[in-house]
């Protein structure tokens, strides 16, 4: 059984699909382990750790991909690796299959079963599989970063001889993993923090770390999440009511943070180019959904561009821009999905399809797209 850990090629991606440790586990379910050269470096991680936990070293993607019964990714791998791999190879990773209907079918016509790991179920089992979690966790950590050494002046209220400098205020707009994670960092770095989510579950998250939450508190606000836990698109009406609240809002903010994002759907705009006028110069926005279309109106992906004095970051990948953290978290994910397809007795690959976790991930398989999303 043979696990193959190749380089991304994407420039703007930092991260790495296994860890030293996921190596060692991996080797204690009975697996060889060939890991790309380099494939570490950019998340910190050198060749020879890899080698210490017990991998092999390929010299490129030919032989990363020969052979291997299963290919782990951070992203979804161009037709021309995926044509690499053998014929009925697992394939495990961010595969980002939204609106990609003729990268998938490479996957498929390769003859790969691919996993798509964003497909995870929202449930207590898989709760330790769920990378957009573990990911949002990091790029709200890393918003907040980015967003204060875009302020020019300091986040905590200071008190010095020479007078008082005020608390930055800062707006969190979607109070999920990515939103409750820069409330909180937000909060430690000292700023007077406010956020808003159409979810009603999310006030008092949002209270409990210590911020105070915006938003229109009617009876469509009340009925506003998925038995999944996502928010769901809100009426026209409820949105101009949102809208007039948080363009109020914002005109006393230093920094806005957008996180907001429905799966398979373009970001909603949240904040439109009046309301950027409307703050004061030097204020900052920080949109982490730039690369589904973002909920910033001006904000250019993989840009920080500024509009009347007010600076908007559409930095691409945030969670890679923390790149070792990310990859650690994210190949703990990946390992605890495969170690389900692994018979630990006979130390061999056995995947069960009908287990729930096989069924919501899969996208390809024998050569066909498989997933009800992504058919047609």
């Amino acid at each position: 059984m043979k696990i193959a850990v190749p380089m991304e090629r994407d420039p703007a991606e930092a991260r790495v699909a296994a860890t030293p440790d996921t190596v060692k586990k991996f080797k204690g379910l009975g697996a060889e382990v060939v890991v790309e050269t380099g494939a570490g470096l950019k998340s910190r991680i050198l060749d020879a750790e890899y080698e210490a936990a017990g991998a092999t070293i390929a010299p490129d993607a030919a032989s990363v991909w020969s052979g291997a019964d299963i290919v782990l990714t951070v992203r979804r791998p161009s037709a021309e690796a995926a044509a690499l791999a053998k014929r009925g190879a697992l394939l495990i990773g961010a595969l980002d299959p939204y609106g990609q209907q003729v990268a998938v079918q490479a996957l498929a016509d390769a003859g790969l079963t691919a996993f798509s790991m964003e497909f995870m179920p929202r449930i207590t089992r898989a709760q330790v599989m769920d990378i957009l979690s573990s990911q949002a966790n990091l790029a709200g950590y890393r918003a907040v970063i980015d967003g204060a050494a875009e302020y020019d002046r300091a986040f905590p209220m200071m008190m010095t001889a020479a007078g008082t400098v005020s608390a930055a205020k800062v707006f969190v707009m979607g109070a999920g993993v990515a939103g409750l994670q820069a409330i909180a960092t937000a909060r430690r770095l000292g700023a007077v923090v406010t956020a808003t989510d159409v979810r009603p579950a999310a006030k008092e998250q949002v209270a409990s770390l210590g911020a105070k939450f915006v938003a229109v508190e009617d009876e469509e606000f009340k009925q506003a999440e998925t038995a999944a836990g996502y928010a769901k698109p809100m009426s026209a009406e409820y949105q101009a009511k949102q809208a007039a609240l948080v363009a109020e809002h914002i005109k006393k903010q230093d920094m806005v943070i957008t996180t907001a994002l429905i799966p398979g759907r373009p970001a909603p705009k949240l904040i439109t180019a009046a309301m950027v006028a409307s703050m004061r110069p030097g204020s900052v926005l920080v949109d982490l959904a730039v690369e589904r279309g973002g909920n910033i109106e001006g904000s250019v992906p993989g840009e920080v561009v500024t509009i009347g004095g007010v600076k908007i970051l559409g930095h691409l990948n945030v969670a890679g821009r923390v790149a070792a953290s990310a990859s650690l978290l994210y190949a703990k994910n990946l390992f605890a999905f495969v170690e389900t397809m692994i018979d630990k007795k006979e130390k061999t690959l056995a995947v069960n399809y009908e287990d729930e976790l096989v069924k919501a991930t899969m996208i390809t398989r024998d050569g066909q797209i498989v997933h009800p999303s992504l058919k047609g």
